[in-house]
């Protein structure tokens, strides 16, 4: 018994740490997140509540811009759904690690499960031992926490500061992606699928293509789908 609570209390930490960079990374995009949304009208209860449920970066930033130039409510809930929609299949990618354990374990990890946990899922034994799932919540919930506290500072700097928009901190949103992508590129499959990803989004969006970002991810995840047949046949 006391081993195991051993285990539990090293896995408690051990996420901590591990996820202690992408914590650090992400500084500049909750700022970012908090200034934003203050600086188009919300107020600050609400731009950190948008943090506390909705927490999704991506997803909260778009949102802020739909909301502040009164776009039409189903073009916003349709483009932030298509913007989250790879969160789904992150859960159906877990989702053969997780259907054994218990529904008040399984919840909390699917409000956490963003893309840097996804990041920490690939081995094979994730969630499936008590140690494993003390990680993973450990890791997933020190990253809601620090979100939400870096988004309460961008509040704090958006009402006292001028437009921090200018500071560029949104390439912070770019820098987080590259560091979880690039360490997964181990194939050729994989290869093609970031290449052909960001040359599309690139050209999509240089001819002004509204669903840029979707026919980029769409047309990438056939190529990777295509050449990972190929390499098995």
């Amino acid at each position: 018994m006391q081993k195991l609570q051993r285990a539990k209390r090293i896995a408690f930490w051990r996420g901590q740490l591990d996820m202690l960079p992408l914590n650090l990374a992400v500084i500049p995009w909750g700022v970012l997140c908090g200034s934003l949304a203050v600086q188009n009208g919300f107020s600050p209860l609400q731009a950190q509540l948008m943090s506390l449920l909705v927490f999704a970066g991506s997803a909260q930033l778009v949102a802020i811009e739909l909301i502040s130039n009164h776009t039409p409510l189903l073009t916003l809930l349709f483009t932030v759904f298509i913007i989250s929609a790879r969160h789904l299949l992150y859960g159906l990618s877990v989702r053969h690690k997780v259907i054994h354990t218990p529904l008040k374990q399984r919840l909390p990890i699917s409000f956490v499960l963003t893309d840097e946990l996804f990041a920490f899922s690939h081995h094979p034994k994730a969630y499936q031992t008590p140690a494993r799932l003390i990680y993973a919540l450990s890791a997933g919930f020190s990253f809601y926490v620090t979100w939400n506290i870096w988004t309460l500072l961008g509040i704090i700097a958006g009402s006292l500061l001028p437009d921090l928009t200018s500071l560029g901190l949104d390439f912070a949103i770019a820098a987080t992606f590259i560091a979880l992508v690039i360490p997964s590129i181990k194939n050729w499959p994989t290869l093609a699928t970031v290449i052909t990803a960001g040359a599309s989004a690139t050209w999509f969006k240089a001819l002004g293509f509204e669903l840029w970002l979707v026919a980029a991810a769409l047309l990438a995840m056939c190529v990777g789908y295509l050449l990972s047949r190929r390499e098995k046949l």
